[in-house]
């Protein structure tokens, strides 16, 4: 066989291995549906549901510490209102052009937000973890996914998401560098590290792109669905006031190879609302999209968001049973899929 034959059968190889490897189960911000989200607590508990990787959201302290938490505000997701000497740290700020009135990472020292507890924020989950919790640190999730890997004699990774980057780099308070700092300080700082970075905006992942070998998900979000079940796109914001990435800008077409082929300039991955995939209709499900086909024709991997067991996240198709969205969206040929449940995630593999 001619050496072009052999690179050409080499190459058909791996992408028929890819499509029959399983989609990877990640952790949204850990066990969230069982632990308060974001606590090492929430994190261990998902690893010991075979989770893959665990997914923490990244957000600067005022001494330039990466903390996992949902958003800035806390208000919500810690005890910080009830917290007396704290109370003059409220305030109103604008984050991609929304108002919001709280307590921000941004605000505290890490020693001070140590002194915290974390909370659960869902009001139809249980409260019974309230108050127990510290607010990791990115060095302490590395540890731990490290820790739990060799002990288990399997790969356990972790997939963190850049919040508001320009938010934060407009204050002084990048979050790249610190992460790629992180990451190579662990020795996860290549390819082949069980590591994804995330982000909803596109500069800082260019920026990235030309400084890491580590694998970049663009992530896609929607605001609701049209008559006909399509996404409707959320509003974009200007990425100002941050010079070191350049501004970028989504595709707002994703029924075009273009979308994809854009994307994959420089991310690996997409993430996209999994709407996107299977759109909803008064309750029900929409014909799949060709999302996937589209994504996969570009070399991108498929990691939808977000899966969930509670019946009002379920559309009436399944029946009450979270196992039966799985195994459509898993039909679909995703790569992974974001959930609250990993033991559930897990189990529809099986």
């Amino acid at each position: 066989m001619s050496k072009p034959a052999l690179f050409i059968a080499f190459i058909s190889a791996l992408h028929m291995m890819n499509a029959l490897a399983a989609p990877i189960v990640i952790a949204h911000r850990g066990a969230s549906g069982y632990r308060p989200e974001h606590t090492l607590e929430a994190y261990q508990l998902a690893i010991e549901m075979g989770a893959d990787y665990i997914e923490p959201d990244l957000v600067a302290t005022r001494d330039g510490h990466l903390v996992a938490r949902h958003e800035p505000d806390i208000s919500q997701t810690t005890d910080v209102a009830s917290r007396v000497e704290f109370a003059d740290r409220k305030r109103t700020v604008v984050i991609d052009g929304i108002e919001t009135t709280g307590w921000f990472t941004v605000d505290f020292t890490l020693a001070e937000l140590r002194r915290l507890r974390a909370v659960q924020p869902r009001p139809d989950r249980s409260k019974a973890f309230d108050g127990q919790f510290l607010i990791p640190t990115l060095e302490e999730i590395i540890s731990l996914a490290q820790r739990e890997a060799k002990a288990r004699g399997r790969p356990i990774g972790i997939y963190p998401e850049t919040k508001h980057p320009s938010w934060h780099c407009a204050l002084g308070l990048s979050l790249e560098a610190p992460l790629l700092s992180a990451l190579a300080k662990a020795g996860w700082n290549d390819r082949q590290a069980p590591v994804f970075i995330q982000s909803f905006e596109v500069g800082n992942l260019q920026w990235l792109r030309g400084r890491t070998s580590v694998k970049l998900v663009q992530l896609v979000g929607g605001v609701g669905s049209n008559a006909d079940g399509s996404v409707i796109l959320p509003p974009s914001f200007e990425q100002a006031g941050c010079a070191s990435y350049p501004v970028g800008s989504l595709p707002t077409n994703f029924a075009s190879p273009e979308a994809f082929e854009k994307i994959a300039t420089y991310a690996d991955g997409i993430g996209p609302w999994k709407r996107f995939l299977i759109g909803e209709r008064e309750g029900r499900a929409t014909p799949p999209s060709n999302f996937v086909e589209l994504a996969h024709a570009a070399g991108l991997q498929v990691h939808p968001w977000t899966f969930r067991n509670e019946q009002m996240h379920l559309l009436a198709n399944y029946a009450g049973d979270p196992l039966e969205e799985y195994r459509a969206f898993i039909a679909l040929g995703v790569d992974g899929f974001f959930s609250d449940f990993p033991d559930t995630a897990r189990a529809a593999l099986k």
